[in-house]
């Protein structure tokens, strides 16, 4: 279902400004268009009560498959953080889906990265299968009606977000 993806920023320049335009656009990957009906998923939270995607049906929702020992993981989290405060009034959230610890180390990851964002836990790669990838992170984004509609395998810096999920979110 998914292909290859393509990743920027290999060469850095030495001027503030390339530099400044470099980690606007680069380390970061663009997102592949699907459209594919969003899984069948559910998960215990952080808190440990059972949420399902269906549950946030009308909303735009960012699945995101994380685990708290992969780098580019956590390198992405205070980007997804800072865009979910900006647009969650406009039914946008984020679902972080944890993949193999343990609820009590989760919990207290979630709580020292300052995350508010839902967080969910997936002992068995529940997720991963779901929606048929394996590399961490990656991340899907899905429709109000319910509908997969971009997918990424790394990194995700705010411009990606910008140019790509605020205009989902700005559909009705």
């Amino acid at each position: 279902m998914l292909t290859a993806f393509l990743l920027f920023g290999f060469g850095r320049k030495d001027d503030a400004a390339s530099q400044a335009a470099a980690d606007e656009s680069s380390y970061s990957v663009t997102p592949n268009e699907v459209n594919f009906p969003a899984p069948e998923l559910s998960l215990e939270n952080v808190e440990g009560e059972t949420e399902s995607l269906k549950d946030y049906r009308g909303k735009v929702v960012l699945v995101n498959n994380w685990a708290t020992w992969c780098p580019p993981c956590k390198a992405e989290i205070p980007t997804l953080e800072a865009y979910y405060k900006a647009h969650k009034e406009e039914g946008f959230v984020i679902i972080g889906i944890e993949a193999g610890d343990p609820q009590p180390a989760v919990l207290n990851f979630v709580k020292a990265a300052g995350i508010t964002y839902p967080v969910w836990i997936d002992l068995k790669n529940a997720s991963l299968r779901a929606f048929g990838t394996g590399g961490l992170p990656n991340s899907f984004v899905i429709d109000r009606q319910g509908t997969a509609r971009l997918a990424w395998v790394g990194e995700i810096n705010r411009a990606m977000l910008e140019k790509y999920v605020t205009p989902i979110i700005a559909e009705e």
